[in-house]
Parts: C-alpha cells; structure tokens; sequence
C-alpha cells in the first residue's frame, strides 16, 4: 500500500523534481533517455518507474526485445556505441560506488557524447535516481491494470 503521494505533501519539491524532468526531456535524446531511465529503474528495483518506462518507450515505438536487453545491456548487441555508453554511465552514477565513476567509464561517454551531451545525461541520471527514491520508499506501485 503506498505511504504517501508526495506531490500532495510537499507539491514545490515535487515540482522542483519535476522541473529536473521537463529539462532532461528537452535536452537528451528521447530514445536514449528512456533507456536511461529503465535501466537505472531496474538497478534500483523500483517496479512503477519500470512500468511506467517500459510502457512509455513502447508508446515511443521502441522495440519489445531491445527493452527487455536494457537488463543485460552488457551482452546485447541491440544497442549503439553512444547507447552503450549512457548505460555504462547509467549504471556507474546509479551504483555510485565509493571512489566514483570509474575513467574508463567515463572516457566512453565522453568519445562518444560532448561534454554538454554528457553532462545532460548525469542530470537525467540523478533524476531518474530521485523519482525511484521517492517511489520506492513511498511503496508506489504501478497501475493494477495490464
């Protein structure tokens, strides 16, 4: 059972978040940040925000099959070199361990994306990170309905 709707408890934090999100949504590449999204939503184990990407990406005309290998990214050959690497940093930022976001990890995004490119996808990165937050400690569930 959810513990609370955070937008109606603290409505400017979640308009500050949500404004996190309308700038991501205009600054990274839709494709790419729903991939983004779903696989941080995976590492985190949040079930509404899986949903709701997978449903959203879907909408977008992703693929089924490229949606089910964002869990095992590392072994798909499904995704490009520039998606490769916003997953590799998905997964660095999201499991954000004690000495940071590894070089090699970080040397990949930047071959591939400019440093505005990859500085858009940390903060996407970091939304994504504090929508699952509130969902899991609020015990959000997706919708019943499938």
């Amino acid at each position: 059972m959810q513990r609370m709707d955070m937008a109606s408890v603290v409505p400017n934090a979640y308009k500050a978040v949500m404004g996190l999100e309308k700038y991501v949504r205009s600054t990274v590449d839709g494709t790419v940040l729903e991939l983004v999204k779903l696989r941080a939503s995976i590492l985190n184990g949040c079930a509404f925000c899986v949903d709701m990407h997978s449903r959203d990406a879907l909408a977008a005309g992703e693929s089924s099959r490229r949606l089910f290998a964002v869990a095992a990214w590392h072994e798909s050959h499904f995704f490009s070199e520039k998606e490769r690497a916003a997953l590799a940093l998905t997964d660095a930022v999201t499991r954000l361990g004690q000495d940071g976001v590894p070089d090699d990890v970080w040397d990949g995004a930047t071959k591939v994306w400019s440093e505005e490119e990859v500085a858009n996808l940390v903060v996407a990165i970091a939304t994504i990170n504090v929508w699952n937050r509130v969902a899991i400690s609020t015990r959000t569930q997706p919708p019943a309905t499938v």
